[in-house]
């Protein structure tokens, strides 16, 4: 028996991540002003489990940089291929959207843009300095790639001076080569920890059910502790399709509850841990 099936014949979805359906006037509007500037969302682009909920109150986590992934991680729903040019009316549009929908917390991230010299960092902190230049006590946090390393690019991020730079280390080392195309486990823990180092707030998340084991999960919180990552975000993998990456667990709730304390007592001073938990889910909740 194959994984595929395996996992179709003994894993059902559990009731615990049952979601309603997006929908409402709300939901509908908030779907219209990111039509009509042109702009795209993690909470679309990824199939988030939680956009029903954060569009009926009117939230979103934009997503710049158009909608394609140069990269083919093995667990993402984003689309893959070969991105179109950088919009540099994109800023703009973003205000406007963050000023219609009345935000104080706004969460940008990207897809990975390899084809990029810059991976899209200058195009992060011109989004940054747009929305700070009208709305100066807006909460931002930004989500991003690790630029291959590039410290030039990190360093535009930091400069930019969001609230909270975020890198999603996702998964366990063990898991990166085989799910993380292109992605290097030392390569995002020494971004987290120069992000660290500038003072900036520093996130990351991950995602259980890949076939990590309780010590491998154990040992990445202590990994990002030790680079300084202040605040972590724990979720259930989801497979978006037949041919993404095979659940290999559903972890419960009360699973979820032990690893927020253990978090917790390992010294993180925020972790949102849960079946549905997302890096962008009750973001302004974290500080």
């Amino acid at each position: 028996m194959t994984s595929q099936n395996k996992e179709e014949s003994y894993l059902p979805k559990p009731a615990w991540l049952k979601v309603p359906f997006p929908s409402g006037s709300v939901h509908s509007q908030v779907r219209a002003l990111l039509g009509e500037n042109s702009l795209h969302t993690i909470c679309q682009e990824a199939n988030c489990p939680n956009m029903a909920e954060c569009f009926g109150q009117k939230n979103a986590a934009f997503m710049i940089l158009g909608d394609t992934c140069t990269r083919n991680c093995k667990y993402c729903a984003v689309k893959k291929g070969v991105p179109k040019g950088v919009d540099c009316t994109e800023p703009e549009h973003l205000l406007n959207a963050v000023l219609a929908l009345g935000l104080n917390y706004v969460t940008i991230t990207s897809p990975t843009r390899d084809d990029l010299p810059d991976g899209g960092a200058s195009h992060f902190a011109e989004c940054i300095s747009t929305i700070r230049a009208k709305l100066p006590n807006c909460k931002i946090e930004v989500l991003i790639p690790d630029f291959k390393g590039n410290h030039d690019a990190l360093k535009t991020i930091i400069l930019a001076k969001p609230d909270i730079i975020n890198h999603n280390i996702e998964v366990v080392e063990r898991l990166f080569p085989i799910v993380r195309a292109g992605g290097d486990y030392s390569c995002s823990i020494q971004l987290l920890k120069q992000v660290s180092k500038s003072g900036i707030t520093t996130k990351s998340g991950m995602m259980l059910g890949l076939g990590e084991s309780n010590k491998e999960i154990l040992a990445t919180f202590s990994d990002l502790r030790d680079a300084g990552v202040s605040l972590l975000s724990i979720g259930q993998y989801l497979r978006p399709t037949r041919k993404h990456y095979p659940v290999q667990k559903y972890y419960t709730p009360q699973e979820f509850a032990e690893f927020k304390k253990k978090g917790e007592a390992m010294g993180f001073s925020h972790v949102e841990s849960g079946p549905l938990v997302r890096s962008s889910y009750h973001a302004c909740d974290y500080i």
